[in-house]
């Protein structure tokens, strides 16, 4: 992606292994699952909730220095098999190619499943497209629709320029993966050097839409995550033919716990919101090390508490439909 002038520049036991292990269980270490000094790689579109739960962890065990490396994607998933950090922060489980990498080295990595991201599309806040089917968005980010006209007659805002947070980035790969089905990219998309850069390129572009973790904008308690929230319209989706006003959701909270198909036979309003993704922590410790404390606390009582808090949906977390009497 070319990057505009502007860019130059298992619960129920796991939280228990930290109460008994606090010794080391393999040779050569000198950290525990409490104490010492372990590298994080994380993707970079979860920074904000990955930094609070780093932070909760350090007050709770203040020899514990755990050190986030913020990376795209790929590069992260190069460290791990690379073993340049121990444990990994992604969007995707191990493709077959990194399970036969880890094989080679006689590691077998545990991957747990700590949270479900929604991705929200973002606009200029004066952008009347604030309510965008799967379709539109299938056509604007393959470059059927180059035009905002060609999506709503909106002829003032020209060209449609879509921006990612990074190349090789977790946001990039979902929307090839999950919404063109592999079909190339539009010409007009641009990387940027970081979220809170995409999120200062679309506040000040009328033209642009944007891609990112909904964590950068749902934490109503995070000073920043507002001031982002200010700048710029989140988008409604739907994935629903013909739809209707309220059809249109946002990735939000209520929005990203999965509906069975029976809650939805019952209760036609509801509906899953379509960009929504599962959360991982990939750790690669062959002994209970701080890698290992950390990736149980993640997945644990507390970092699931945080991962409610910020907006993202625990992973433990079940939908509960609540229906009251019609009057």
């Amino acid at each position: 992606m070319a990057k505009p002038a502007h860019f130059l520049t298992a619960l129920a036991g796991g939280w228990l292994l930290l109460a008994g292990c606090q010794s080391n269980s393999g040779a050569g270490g000198t950290d525990t699952a409490t104490s010492g000094s372990v590298a994080v790689a994380v993707d970079e579109t979860f920074a904000p909730i990955l930094q609070a739960q780093v932070d909760t962890f350090g007050k709770l065990y203040p020899e514990a220095h755990v050190k986030l490396h913020f990376e795209p994607e790929e590069n992260m998933m190069v460290d791990l098999l690379n073993d340049k950090v121990k444990v990994a922060v992604v969007a995707r489980e191990l493709n077959a190619e990194e399970i036969a990498s880890f094989a080679k080295q006689t590691i077998v990595p545990r991957t747990t499943r700590i949270g479900i991201d929604g991705l929200a599309i973002v606009l200029h806040p004066s952008n009347p497209d604030s309510m965008l089917t799967i379709n539109q968005l299938c056509d604007i980010f393959t470059g059927k629709s180059k035009t905002w006209s060609q999506v709503s007659n909106q002829k003032k805002l020209g060209d449609i320029n879509v921006v990612f947070d990074a190349n090789r980035s977790s946001t990039a790969r979902f929307v090839r993966d999950s919404l063109t089905k592999g079909a190339p990219l539009t010409t007009r998309v641009f990387a940027a050097s970081s979220n809170p850069a995409l999120l200062d390129y679309v506040a000040n572009h009328p033209n642009a839409i944007g891609v990112v973790g909904v964590n950068w904008i749902s934490d109503h308690d995070d000073p920043a995550a507002m001031k982002f929230l200010q700048k710029v319209r989140v988008a409604s989706i739907t994935a629903r033919p013909n739809p209707k006003p309220d059809d249109y959701i946002q990735p939000y909270q209520v929005n990203l716990a999965q509906k069975t198909p029976e809650q939805i036979a019952k209760y036609p309003e509801l509906q899953n919101y379509p960009l929504r993704r599962n959360l991982y922590v990939i750790n690669r410790e062959a002994r209970t090390g701080l890698g290992s404390g950390f990736a149980s606390f993640v997945a644990g009582k507390n970092g699931q508490l945080i991962f409610q808090k910020s907006g993202l949906l625990p992973a433990q977390m079940q939908a509960r439909v609540v229906t009251t009497p019609k009057r």
